[in-house]
């Protein structure tokens, strides 16, 4: 059945916030700790992203009850390493839990660190996947919960009990967890990481995902030469900055 999937559940747990139905989705700088920056243009997200710097993608489950994400990034799912479609593996959220995801997933123990960088360098690009560099995604999905029975059904069941009956059939288990513009950001496929998942069950309510969400990224050139976030003011020298007189580089 296509809406049983199992996936992988984090235990390490991160606390973050950024209202957006189901879920919230933010990028984090890993270095600094920085939630970056999120810019809305034309109904689409737009984060800047810096070559080089390490970052995570926090999620958070607003709902009241386990959700399963399935996290792509540049068109890639961040769990399998396959090109992304909905019906693959994610990260099951409990009610109110937070993940940080800060790779692409290696085994049960390990992440390969995301960072920003060329779209030549990038993960996708390596492996032959170019197209859909840029753009993070995550699609959401409830749990499948049995419907209640009323008391009377509950006693013509129980009475029916010699009776044969077909049961769903299991989950499969898998690993789960006008300026010149500069050249495309993607991500790339960095060091190892440690970051500890275990497998879990997880039967989807629909085929389809109630949410999917998409958080676009590119260098702040970039994006302030497509007019999607405003240049930075220049700054002008100041006579008195303050501070002593260190001394000059050697």
């Amino acid at each position: 059945m296509k809406n049983l999937l199992s996936t992988l559940c984090l235990l390490c747990l991160t606390t973050i916030a950024t209202a957006s139905g189901l879920i919230d989705v933010q990028v984090l700088d890993r270095s600094s700790g920085r939630v970056l920056e999120t810019w809305r243009h034309q109904g689409r997200l737009y984060v800047v992203g810096t070559p080089g710097e390490r970052y995570a993608v926090l999620l958070r489950n607003r709902s009241g009850g386990r959700v399963l994400t399935v996290l792509s990034v540049d068109g890639v799912n961040a769990v399998s390493g396959q090109t992304a479609v909905t019906s693959q593996s994610g990260y099951v959220l409990a009610s109110g839990q937070s993940i940080e995801v800060a790779g692409w997933r290696k085994n049960l123990d390990e992440v390969a660190a995301f960072y920003f960088t060329s779209l030549g360098d990038s993960y996708a690009a390596r492996t032959g996947r170019p197209q859909n560099v840029g753009v993070i995604g995550v699609a959401v999905f409830r749990e499948y919960e049995p419907p209640r029975l009323r008391y009377e059904e509950r006693d013509i069941m129980d009475s029916s009990a010699g009776t044969a009956t077909s049961s769903p059939s299991s989950p499969r288990m898998e690993a789960q967890k006008s300026r010149a513009a500069e050249e495309r950001l993607g991500t790339g496929h960095g060091e190892r990481l440690n970051s500890r998942v275990d497998t879990t069950e997880f039967r989807r309510a629909s085929e389809s995902p109630v949410e999917i969400l998409g958080l676009y990224y590119d260098s702040r050139a970039n994006l302030e030469a497509q007019g999607i976030i405003p240049p930075r003011r220049s700054r002008h020298p100041e006579p008195f900055p303050g501070g002593f007189a260190p001394d000059p580089i050697r």
